[in-house]
């Protein structure tokens, strides 16, 4: 079950659900059935004019990228068919039973950008900012700024707390993430000789 804006605030102001912002308006961006997030400052670029290949069995994830760094008068230009790793502003903490759901803004998506590529669910215990895998579909370039609004987060009360939250799992890659995470597949047992 989705949560309404009433559960939201609930939730949060039961602490819950924590957001951490630098806008000390955003309780502002809780609407009828989601919350907006807003864009962080990083991001994130694949150098592939360097790589051959992107191999989950070879993955050097911190040698892959070149990070930029904007304020929020200086946007960054996503050109057709870019592939950038961004970042939520906002920092979130979920319990342990409620999952979230990332989803684009009509708004931003009438542009042609796309803000998720698969991953648009946020696990029960899962605590940082989310990375956003964002696209340009359009035929145009599209400048994005820090601090607008990105995302939306739809949150989900699950049927029981969750035996291991993410936090708890031993392959909770992402936790506590604050810049742009590139993939890291190659932590997977299945590629793992350890595992």
């Amino acid at each position: 079950m989705i949560l309404s804006d009433k559960h939201i605030f609930e939730k949060i102001d039961e602490g819950e659900i924590k957001i951490k912002s630098k806008n000390e308006h955003w309780r502002n961006q809780i609407h009828a059935s989601s919350m907006d997030l807003r864009l962080g400052k990083y991001f994130k670029v694949y150098k592939h004019q360097e790589i051959a290949l992107l191999d989950p069995k070879k993955m050097d994830e911190k040698a892959l990228t070149i990070l930029y760094e904007r304020d929020e008068n200086t946007p960054f230009i996503v050109h057709p068919g870019d592939f950038i790793l961004g970042v939520t502003e906002e920092e979130i903490t979920l319990p342990n039973d409620i999952v979230a759901r990332v989803e684009g803004r009509s708004s931003l998506g009438r542009l042609g950008i796309v803000i998720h590529s698969t991953a648009g669910f946020v696990d029960a215990g899962f605590k940082g900012t989310i990375t956003l895998e964002i696209s340009n579909m359009n035929n145009v370039p599209v400048a994005l700024y820090p601090g607008m609004r990105i995302c939306q987060l739809a949150f989900e009360n699950m049927s029981s707390a969750a035996l291991v939250p993410y936090g708890e799992k031993k392959c909770s890659k992402y936790q506590n993430q604050i810049l742009p995470e590139e993939s890291k597949v190659g932590a997977d047992p299945e590629f793992r000789k350890d595992a």
